[in-house]
């Protein structure tokens, strides 16, 4: 057999299957240890003395979280991850297809142009043919000043692309590039040409730069290309057709979609996430492949625990293991076809009668001519249904710019935010309506109709991006996830019913249920939170007594030392692992419960919530410390609810713990066993999980907590003691 015939038989990608041996030890005994405890609480529970609100309350909190980690446990045990070999890509395939990029933006405050910028350069550098790229930047904030950004981009890309081709240059975001800690950006090649065209070119980005910000500071004049905008508003604007819509313009069978932080770090991350999308037996099998998400700007041991790290090795590699990763809204590979509502069983090109929603529209509208259903279905745009038709046969795309002013004004027709009423979009096209978690809702339906997902993760890393950089934006986003993904977990769309009804693995589904049930668990954990100063104020326990003390004491040792290890492997360090743990429990009893709290109202109809942006910083500046910015990670507090429960959990607390040392507690009920030195340590532990809240209350200016926040959580701790003492 020839070195070519060999090629072809070899596979575009291979998925390697990881034994993490000692992480399912660890998890094994967690699991048994909470098994062992609910035990204890059962059999014991004809023992008087056990028959306490503290004590039902307690095993009610425990059951959950053993569920809980149960789904952990489903979703870890058997981890992989892709390796792909894009050298024998170019000699499977003899053209390479198009790829479509996606940018989205909102808010021009909030997300800064410069950031999209970069993106977009990044994109446009992309080591892949040009002619098959074509961006495009969705504005849902209807700014001029981000149009006014990408035409000024657009000028500065024609000397940036054939700089980073020319001399293979590893990072492709300007901002990233020029940075002074960049050792690729000061000494890769000492020519004399080299050195003329990069200070060219380092010159022109500061220009454009310049521009930029000198518009920001400015209003734009709304005069020529920008007049279209003198009568918009961001809620009500006419369709702005500049560098949106694809499926008009060049219908690539593949889409890359990436929030506007989300620049290019590895210039061949295409071909990479080609080798899954193309290989032979993905094409029914593999929806959509999902790169992780990494962060430029994180602060050292990461303060504030949103770089996700952990999570995505052991959750991420462990649902990759099973019916695929999660879609996490940016940084997605994507195919077309499944994005218009292709089942992977639905076969257009073999003639096979079994077609899905996607394929009646081909089937009713070019063929029978009945416009009825594919109204229901695409819309009444008869251009769009026939560039649908041919992204559902896999049909070559269209010539770009062959009609360019047709495809223009048929694209405004179908961007129109009135287009879609009364069509299947959002409900079984294209990415899904219903939640604020919509890349999650999205990624959940193609899974239940049976498709497959891959990550893909490269070296370097494919995309990186920039983290919230104080609490007050951390707590906002957390809020806004748990919020969408709750109400996925609430809706038709429930992971249950998916598996019930639908194709959802069921291992995949309790990796669901894990991830969106992240607001209900705000409940129990708020709750077991609290029982450490109730116990102590009323003198009462929640903790077995005797040998049976040793149970939840080797749960605690346990779970610390195994989420530890998961550190250490992974590169972090023992600090990292502290401010993860912490965060996790801060995150949980505060922007968790008003995500709960909030889909409670919206479920009662009493009250909708809103699409919130989280804020975007600027690239630092240069000879900037990053571990130095917002005085190494303090946390920020404002006089929003959401610093509430935090400081009233920690105010019971303290309350606890003073009682408890001045001997202020009461008889224990009936004779029995009080409050002992277990209900003590778990009291300390929880103070030291809000030791930025303790701090807060000493600081002034933005990293104290307000007068007003204080004084609410100081009456709703008073509330608790007084109506502890009736309540035992």
């Amino acid at each position: 057999m020839g070195i070519s015939e060999e090629s072809n038989t070899e596979p575009l990608y291979e998925k390697i299957w990881v034994k993490y041996t000692l992480s399912r030890v660890m998890d094994s005994i967690i699991l048994i240890l909470l098994v062992l405890l609910l035990c204890y609480r059962v059999f014991s529970y004809d023992d008087m003395n056990h028959h306490s609100y503290p004590w039902f309350l307690a095993f009610m909190c425990e059951s959950w979280f053993t569920f809980t980690w149960l789904t952990i446990i489903s979703t870890k045990w058997n981890p992989s991850y892709t390796k792909s070999y894009p050298h024998r890509l170019f000699s499977r395939v003899a053209e390479l297809p198009s790829v479509d990029l996606f940018v989205t933006t909102a808010d021009p405050v909030l997300e800064p142009p410069i950031i999209t910028v970069n993106t977009v350069l990044s994109l446009l550098a992309l080591d892949y043919p040009s002619n098959k790229l074509s961006c495009y930047v969705s504005d849902d904030g209807c700014s001029p000043l981000n149009l006014y950004a990408l035409v000024e981009a657009s000028k500065f890309a024609k000397l940036w692309v054939p700089f980073c081709k020319k001399y293979n240059v590893k990072t492709r975001a300007p901002f990233r590039y020029f940075d002074s800690n960049n050792n690729e950006a000061t000494a890769p090649n000492n020519s004399p040409e080299f050195m003329q065209e990069w200070l060219a070119i380092k010159d022109g980005y500061e220009h454009l730069c310049s521009k930029i910000q000198n518009a920001t500071k400015k209003s734009i004049m709304l005069d020529q290309e920008f007049h279209v905008f003198s009568t918009t508003q961001l809620n009500n604007h006419p369709t702005i057709i500049k560098t949106r819509v694809s499926g008009l313009m060049t219908n690539a069978p593949y889409i890359l979609n990436v929030d506007c932080d989300m620049h290019v770090n590895n210039p061949e991350i295409v071909q990479h996430a080609l080798c899954v999308l193309m290989d032979p037996n993905s094409d029914k099998e593999v929806a959509f492949v999902q790169c992780p998400q990494q962060f430029y700007d994180g602060l050292k041991d990461d303060p504030f625990g949103n770089q996700l790290v952990t999570i995505f090795v052991y959750i991420g590699g462990g649902v990759s293991g099973i019916q695929g990763i999660y879609y996490v809204g940016t940084n997605c590979f994507h195919r077309r076809k499944v994005l218009y509502g292709l089942s992977p069983h639905h076969h257009i090109q073999n003639g096979n009668k079994d077609l899905g929603i996607a394929a009646l529209c081909y089937k009713y509208s070019l063929f029978s001519g009945k416009s009825s259903k594919k109204d229901i279905i695409f819309g009444s745009s008869e251009e769009f249904v026939e560039s649908a038709a041919q992204a559902l046969e896999g049909k070559k795309t269209f010539t770009q710019n062959a009609n360019l002013c047709n495809s223009l004004e048929a694209a405004k027709e179908v961007a129109a935010s009135g287009y879609e009423h009364g069509t299947d979009w959002g409900n079984k096209v294209g990415w899904m309506y219903g939640s604020s978690a919509e890349d999650i809702l999205t990624g959940l339906t193609m899974h239940t109709k049976g498709w497959r997902s891959e990550s893909c993760v490269t070296d370097p890393i494919a995309f990186m991006g920039c983290t919230a950089q104080d609490s007050v934006v951390q707590m906002a986003q957390y809020q806004r996830w748990g919020s969408g993904l709750l109400e996925i977990f609430f809706s038709k769309n429930c992971p249950i019913f998916g598996t019930i009804f639908g194709k959802l693995q069921f291992r995949q589904c309790l990796a669901y249920i894990w991830v969106t049930t992240w607001a209900l668990r705000s409940v129990p954990e708020t709750c077991y939170a609290l029982l450490p100063a109730y116990c102590i104020i009323t003198n009462s326990y929640f903790l077995p007594k005797d040998l049976g003390v040793l149970i939840p004491a080797a749960l605690l040792v346990a779970f610390n030392i195994s989420t530890l290890l998961e550190y250490l492997k992974t590169g972090l360090s023992m600090r990292s692992w502290w401010n993860n743990l912490r965060m996790s429990r801060i995150t949980a009893m505060n922007p968790w419960i008003f995500s709960f709290v909030t889909i409670l109202l919206k479920k009662l109809r009493i009250h909708d919530y809103a699409f919130v942006v989280t804020k975007k910083e600027l690239p630092i500046n240069e000879g900037l410390d990053k571990n130095n910015v917002n005085a190494g990670g303090r946390f920020i507090f404002n006089k929003s609810l959401v610093f509430v429960p935090g400081t009233t959990i920690l105010l019971l607390q303290l309350t606890a713990l003073i009682i408890n040392f001045f001997g202020w507690q009461p008889k224990a009920r009936s004779g029995g066993q009080g409050s002992g030195f277990g209900e003590l340590i778990c009291s300390i532990y929880v103070v030291l999980f809000y030791l930025p809240f303790l701090k807060g209350l000493f600081r002034k200016g933005k990293y104290g907590i307000p007068l007003s926040t204080i004084c609410k959580s100081m009456g709703l701790a008073l509330l608790f003691v007084h109506l502890s003492m009736f309540i035992v």
